[in-house]
């Protein structure tokens, strides 16, 4: 039976005209290779098709260059499923394969078997991808869990000492809010998310603190708490009615929710925007088409992955090359918050509200005052 040909890294070296080694840092991208030779190994390369063994660079490097990811949820949430997806691509471009893990359940705090086969299999790090949901952290500090091997956290509060990468939800419902008080909306509800996630909280205190800051109401009667289905923000807008008859404009923490706002306001012909303003969070493909066209806050769930990958191969390479590793630290990503008609009480364009926009417009705010 005929052998397909693979070349070898010696064979790329004598083609090129240089040692193993000199091919070895090419591949590693290692800066001591002039840009002539680099460019040389690499054409050859590409010629021989050349592809280096992952087992081998393990050997070498004493390293498995695999990561080990733990997630939960992705049948049912569009934010694990993005983020991972966005890990997935970070990690292959930079040379590392990942190792995935699903828990059970959010609230999932027996562990210790996920980690003794992410330990088991070697890898140089994990990213811990689950949600914060209620306690689902507490493990965190325990010590019979001193793993002892580099961690990233995603989607949780900032602690101390701690790599978080996080959306930065707070600033993403002050920017919802700052809008619908633009617009001219005196009397805000809220629908938010499962009060047991850290998310919801955040942009829940947005709300709260964003009307306090404008002297308008903020009665624990004006929310409605949902569990970011379309089902619960059906329930939810009917009782926010009923507790607040005058709302005018009403802030949902996610886009799935909102839907069905506006399926109950077009039954009850309350007219959008003019009777009610909405705004949501997240930014799904389907809120551009909703009617009328959703305005919502955009979070870019897949470059929370691809951050999570580089902060964690930054914390691998620093302990390898033995140089002082970085103070652990949290990242908060900015959300953005595109205005579409669903807010638009005073007409305008459609815009990208963006961070920048809504300090200039608190700074303008706070020099009227």
């Amino acid at each position: 039976m005929h052998k397909s040909f693979r070349p070898t890294i010696k064979q790329v070296a004598s083609a090129a005209g240089v040692s193993t080694q000199t091919v070895s840092r090419v591949i590693n991208n290692r800066p001591d290779v002039s840009p002539e030779t680099r460019k040389r190994v690499q054409a050859v390369i590409e010629q021989l098709d050349y592809q280096p063994s992952a087992l081998a660079r393990s050997l070498i490097r004493q390293r498995s260059f695999t990561l080990g990811v733990v997630t939960a949820g992705l049948r049912y949430y569009i934010g694990p499923s993005r983020t991972v997806s966005g890990i997935t691509g970070a990690a292959e471009k930079a040379g590392y394969s990942l190792l995935l893990k699903e828990l059970p359940g959010f609230d999932a705090n027996n562990l210790e078997q996920i980690f003794q086969t992410l330990l088991s299999r070697h890898v140089d790090g994990i990213i811990w991808a689950v949600p914060e949901v209620g306690d689902n952290r507490s493990w965190i500090n325990r010590s019979s869990l001193d793993l002892n091997i580099p961690m990233v956290y995603l989607t949780m509060k900032s602690r101390e000492n701690i790599p978080v990468v996080s959306i930065d939800n707070y600033l993403g419902g002050q920017l919802a809010m700052a809008h619908l008080i633009e617009q001219g909306y005196q009397h805000i509800g809220h629908i938010s998310g499962p009060l047991d996630w850290w998310e919801a909280r955040a942009r829940k205190a947005a709300w709260t603190d964003s009307l306090k800051e404008a002297h308008l109401e903020a009665k624990d009667e004006y929310c409605v708490e949902g569990n970011w289905s379309s089902l619960s923000g059906l329930q939810a807008i009917k009782k926010l009615y009923q507790q607040y008859p005058g709302m005018d404009a009403v802030f949902v923490a996610n886009d799935q929710m909102s839907v069905s706002v506006m399926l109950y306001a077009c039954r009850n012909g309350i007219q959008i925007p003019t009777d009610l303003g909405v705004a949501g969070f997240d930014n799904l493909t389907e809120s551009e088409f909703y009617f009328p066209p959703l305005t919502t806050v955009e979070q870019d769930q897949y470059n929370v992955g691809e951050v999570a990958v580089e902060e964690i191969i930054k914390i691998i390479e620093a302990g390898w090359t033995e140089q002082e590793p970085a103070r652990p630290k949290s990242i908060m990503l900015a959300p953005t918050l595109i205005i579409r008609e669903s807010s638009l009480k005073r007409r305008g364009k459609k815009e990208v509200y963006s961070e920048n926009k809504f300090q200039a417009n608190l700074e303008k705010s706070l020099r009227r005052d």
